[in-house]
């Protein structure tokens, strides 16, 4: 049986009208909570969180073993959101920055204020949103072999899910400006190798000794070993607005993770690529998604975009078959580079309109476009 995986979304919670963020996120989630226990789904009210300021609201999938699964999820925790923020006026967007020119409301909370007290700006100005992957994996060695051996195909996943070209009202000229900003965190961007287990726990205890993380809780590696889950937590893509894009990405997540545990079983060695050419190739994915070059990892050089995917795509092509995947990933490859990925629908919204408004009630309707009424079940007892 496939490895189960799971996806964790941050999305922004605006004002339906004129797109603008408006701080009512924790209202959102009790509102969400209580919809989601009160219906026939499994899914509990925990799958949805506060997040880090209160024009934001999380969603985590519990454990799917398929991408059908996976979109039902994402889908019923995407519609209770829009249900819930409806009441408020108000309305979700998967996006991963904010165009809008914005100072984000802190959550109150004791560790969300000490963050605030210890990175101050950093922390003040924050208001960006991922996609993270869980993927299961068999013990903390294999996991910690796994992140060794994934960074030759982050930057391309990162191009794929690039969606976030505004800041602070102005367009940025990136396809992925969440990267650029979520990388001022001291912890966050490219990391290791690590060798094993122990070689990652002591790599996170020098962080934490140095002052660049509270917690375990703050490393932010692009790939990390889940600090709750028996997983390894891919960061590195922008939240997507279309839900068949994250489930592509989610889909390439599982099947990176299981090409890559297959190749420390076997003892290959990891890729030997320099810290600098990490963060190049990071960079080049952040600044033009699927429009410009990408490096390849092979020979580190600059080739087309559909090149790099290409590349990565036959990498994880076993896997992909393993699981039944490989179809929905090369379909929806396509669809990216017929259509475009966020980053340019953003774009296209604002070239229609002239509104940085309307570019956000697009990702809003685009967001929860499935959205209907939830089915109603029998009301769940709280756990004993």
């Amino acid at each position: 049986m496939p490895v189960t995986f799971g996806v964790e979304e941050e999305l922004l919670v605006v004002e339906r009208r004129s797109g603008r963020p408006v701080p009512v996120g924790d209202t959102v989630v009790r509102r969400a909570r209580r919809l989601l226990d009160g219906c026939a789904d499994d899914l509990p009210g925990t799958a949805i969180e506060h997040e880090f300021k209160r024009e934001q609201v999380e969603i985590g999938s519990l454990p799917c073993h398929t991408t059908a699964e996976l979109t039902r999820q994402l889908r019923d925790l995407r519609r209770a959101l829009a249900t819930a923020a409806a009441e408020s006026d108000a309305g979700v967007a998967a996006i991963a920055t904010c165009p809008f020119k914005v100072r984000p409301t802190p959550t109150d909370d004791a560790r969300y204020r000490r963050m605030a007290s210890e990175f101050g700006q950093l922390s003040r100005q924050q208001l960006t949103c991922g996609q993270h992957v869980h993927v299961q994996v068999g013990s903390r060695d294999e996991g910690v072999g796994v992140i060794d051996r994934l960074p030759r195909w982050l930057p391309t996943l990162l191009a794929l899910s690039a969606n976030s070209p505004f800041w602070q009202g102005q367009d940025t000229d990136y396809a992925s400006f969440r990267t650029i900003m979520w990388g001022l965190w001291p912890t966050a961007g490219p990391a290791g190798p690590f060798g094993d287990a122990a070689g990652y726990d002591a790599a996170v205890a020098d962080m934490i000794r140095s002052g660049a993380a509270l917690d375990d809780g703050m490393i932010y590696f692009e790939a990390r070993l889940s600090a709750r889950y028996p997983t390894v937590e891919i960061r590195t893509a922008d939240v997507c607005t279309r839900l068949d894009d994250a489930v592509l990405i989610a889909a390439l997540c599982r099947a990176m993770v299981s090409t890559a545990a297959r190749a420390w079983t076997q003892g290959e060695r990891p890729d030997a690529l320099p810290p600098q050419w990490r963060r190049a190739a990071s960079w080049r994915a952040a600044r033009s998604g699927l429009t410009g070059g990408l490096l390849d990892p092979s020979s580190r050089t600059v080739v087309a975009a559909r090149d790099a995917v290409n590349a990565l795509v036959a990498d994880v092509r076993d896997a992909l078959e393993d699981t039944g995947d490989l179809e929905l990933v090369t379909d929806g490859v396509d669809r990216l580079f017929r259509s475009g990925t966020g980053a340019e629908r953003q774009r296209a919204a604002l070239r229609g309109s002239g509104s940085l408004g309307a570019v956000v009630t697009d990702a809003v309707r685009r967001t929860d476009g499935l959205r209907c009424k939830l089915v109603a079940g029998p009301t769940r007892k709280p756990p004993t």
